[in-house]
């Protein structure tokens, strides 16, 4: 089958169809799905069944794979995949990370110096309800604007800390080793980018990591990131994911936050989860400031 582009939600996620993804794809489709996952943010792809070492694979054709700060959420049949679930070992202990429980809004790796802004999910279990993931346009978001809101965010620069984000967790989750707490501290990146293929600003939020703009008082900074938040999750931005086994979902944090809703507990869900670095000539990847550099200007 020829490949075939579905657009999907307000103009951010896109299926793919006519693909088998466990099979190696020509040049030229490898090609056109890196320009569409930097034009669109969200691809979709319906029923692969796909080994990890295919699913890995597929997803490093976008970028280099990473091997996440959660080393014990990783697969032992291949580290560089993250295992997304609440099912629990012979032993009792969690086999991954999250649970059932809800997921806030957020983007992955606001609190790395660099990022890897790329992301995949591939549903292997899903519950018999909830569980669903939503992504919101923060292109989009960042147009729609109040003019007062675009003045305050431009050139504002923010503090991204992971243990905000560590301490909303529970149980086991709440829980980082050692090296990754090293590979962690407080980083700066700014508010607002340009994305490389369109030329338009987004806005670069994550509400679970920030703790603060740069050059702001405490309560006049949250103030800003509380309206931005706010402003960026209105329905017209948002694409919700309806989960169906065999799904490989790639997104792309520079211009997205998303969620999870939560889901009974009783009910199983595995999401095998791949973290990417992307090309910046595709998408945006944030700058990092050091608090040094931060001084000196």
């Amino acid at each position: 089958m020829a490949m075939e582009v579905h657009a999907l939600g307000p103009g951010i996620a896109a299926e793919v169809r006519g693909l088998r993804l466990w099979e190696p794809l020509a040049s030229g489709d490898v090609e056109r799905l890196r320009r569409l996952f930097g034009e669109h943010g969200v691809l979709v792809f319906r029923r692969q069944p796909l080994s990890e070492h295919e699913y890995a694979d597929f997803c490093a054709l976008f970028g280099t794979l990473e091997h996440t700060v959660r080393t014990d959420w990783a697969s032992r049949v291949r580290p560089e995949i993250g295992l997304i679930t609440n099912l629990k070992g012979s032993n009792g202990n969690p086999l991954g990370g999250l649970g059932d429980g809800e997921v806030e809004w957020h983007s992955d790796q606001t609190y790395m110096a660099n990022p890897a802004t790329g992301a995949a999910l591939h549903a292997v279990e899903l519950p018999a309800e909830g569980g669903r993931t939503y992504w919101t346009n923060l292109v989009a978001a960042y147009e729609a604007l109040p003019e007062r809101l675009k003045q305050a965010v431009d050139g504002k620069n923010a503090v991204f800390r992971y243990q905000k984000r560590l301490d909303k967790y529970k149980g086991a989750d709440q829980k980082l080793p050692e090296e990754g707490r090293k590979r962690t501290p407080d980083v700066i990146h700014p508010l607002v980018h340009v994305h490389p293929l369109s030329g338009k600003k987004a806005l670069y939020l994550d509400p679970t990591t920030t703790i603060g703009v740069v050059g702001m008082g405490e309560a006049e900074g949250n103030a800003l990131l509380d309206a931005l938040a706010a402003h960026a999750i209105q329905p017209q931005f948002v694409y919700t994911h309806n989960w169906q086994v065999g799904d490989v979902l790639l997104w792309s944090n520079g211009s997205l936050m998303h969620r999870r809703e939560p889901f009974p507990s009783t009910d199983r869900r595995l999401m095998k989860r791949a973290t990417i670095h992307l090309p910046a000539d595709l998408h945006i990847i944030p700058k990092t400031f050091t608090s040094a550099e931060m001084a000196a200007e």
